[in-house]
């Protein structure tokens, strides 16, 4: 019930997009859908977009004919989803006759041409993040929205996470339990990762992989490392995270100072930075807020997370389900009506403990703040409650979670911090930049 309330909250709020087009299906329960790309991140949200009702898949386009078009290709026949194979999705849009709306989860560098087509065909389109390696492709797959009326998600799945939208609607914006926010902490770790193997006996010929843009096998599986192709692990891993940043602050930043290098792996193949350190200043409407993130990939200590601190509390989240908590300063207000309304889980009761020579000690007098744990958790993929938004959406029944101006937001947010690194110096953001 909490998770179904929560959701139900981030229509309300969220961006006033919603689909009212001729290409909306005719019937609430079919919904025609294509996928281009079935790498990893694709085969992630096919898993999870075949256990949607009512959504039907009818072509699948992949240039990695004999492993990824070939497994996911039988994947969905599995669920007898008849449908279509491709491998130039241009032929797929020029062929495909009765779609509705189509998944893109293809290398960044690929996300502007694509989707501006998908567009421009008439479809509803939900595009993975990053949503363009480059400011330009994110502009024109604006400006291709805008201009055909067909909706466009942006594949930051935590907007449509109902623990996120919870913390957002009930936490931040209706009972402020953290008071101001002064400081934000982020970090995605992860360990030393080797080179993406695949079976040497079912690889792409030469001549497909320099079509598409690639220099060979190892460059398309490891592309995120490339640049004119990914943006790296702050693109790739960071974008998540600093994402959230914005909208839980309602703002975007006003400069970024960071620093990073490629200085574990070997940088002929990999152009981008292994690690990267940056922090964001922000001006929002109860002050200055200092944003720090980092990403670090060779070392995997404490995983992914956000925290959030404010004067009169912290909130501590993740996507994974083992964070979900706030902690309420000393000197804050009592936290008890929000945990009667369901905004929180009351701590554990104090115990009166024994000291080293037997007197009693009062726990409440410990500088430890109590722990409140969040009522609402993620039953579903991490990525499901994102694609039924999008749906939802297309079936003219809800509001997308993160529109193309919201993604937009994002991308010029990330892509800045490369920049930043190069630089050697802070950066300022104008705020025309975050707007098409």
């Amino acid at each position: 019930m909490h998770s179904s309330a929560a959701v139900g909250a981030g229509l309300i709020f969220s961006p006033m997009v919603v689909a009212q087009t001729e290409t909306s299906p005719a019937k609430t329960d079919d919904i025609n859908v294509a996928i281009i790309g079935v790498g990893d991140q694709g085969r992630i949200l096919l898993e999870s977009a075949v256990k949607i009702p009512g959504v039907r898949f009818k072509a699948l386009c992949d240039i990695w004919t004999a492993w990824n078009q070939q497994n996911q290709s039988r994947f969905l026949k599995a669920y007898k989803q008849e449908h279509n194979d491709y491998v130039d999705y241009k032929e797929m849009l020029d062929k495909e006759k009765d779609l509705h709306a189509v998944i893109i989860a293809t290398p960044d560098f690929c996300h502007a041409e694509q989707t501006v087509a998908c567009l421009k065909a008439g479809l509803h389109v939900y595009c993975e993040k990053e949503m363009s390696n480059t400011l330009e492709g994110a502009r024109q797959m604006v400006a291709a929205a805008k201009e055909t009326g067909k909706l466009l998600q942006i594949g930051h799945q935590r907007r449509s996470n109902p623990r996120y939208i919870h913390c957002y609607e009930k936490l931040l914006k209706d009972a402020s339990v953290l008071g101001r926010i002064t400081t934000v902490n982020g970090q995605w770790n992860r360990s030393v990762q080797p080179p993406r193997a695949y079976p040497k006996d079912k690889g792409i010929d030469e001549a497909t992989l320099a079509k598409y843009g690639f220099k060979s096998m190892e460059q398309f599986r490891d592309w995120r490392w490339y640049k004119g192709l990914g943006g790296g692990a702050i693109v790739d891993l960071g974008s998540h995270q600093i994402d959230i940043y914005n909208w839980f602050l309602e703002a975007t930043p006003k400069s970024v100072v960071a620093t990073g290098g490629t200085d574990y792996y070997d940088k002929k193949d990999h152009e981008w930075y292994d690690n990267v350190m940056a922090v964001y200043t922000y001006e929002t409407k109860k002050g200055t807020v200092r944003a720090f993130y980092q990403t670090i990939t060779t070392n995997s200590c404490q995983g992914f997370f956000e925290v959030f601190m404010g004067d009169q509390g912290t909130l501590v989240i993740s996507e994974a389900g083992s964070r979900g908590q706030a902690y309420r300063e000393q000197a804050a207000p009592d936290w008890a009506k929000w945990v009667k309304n369901g905004y929180l889980n009351a701590p554990p009761e104090k115990k009166e403990e024994k000291s080293d020579t037997g007197a009693l000690v009062d726990v409440r007098e410990s500088p430890t703040p109590e722990e409140y744990k969040l009522p609402v958790e993620l039953k579903d993929p991490y990525h499901k409650p994102h694609l039924v938004n999008f749906f939802n959406a297309v079936r003219g029944q809800g509001k997308l979670n993160c529109p193309a101006e919201v993604g937009y937001e994002s991308a010029v947010t990330v892509l800045k911090v490369n920049q930043a690194v190069e630089a050697g110096c802070k950066l300022e953001f104008k705020p025309e930049e975050f707007k098409v």
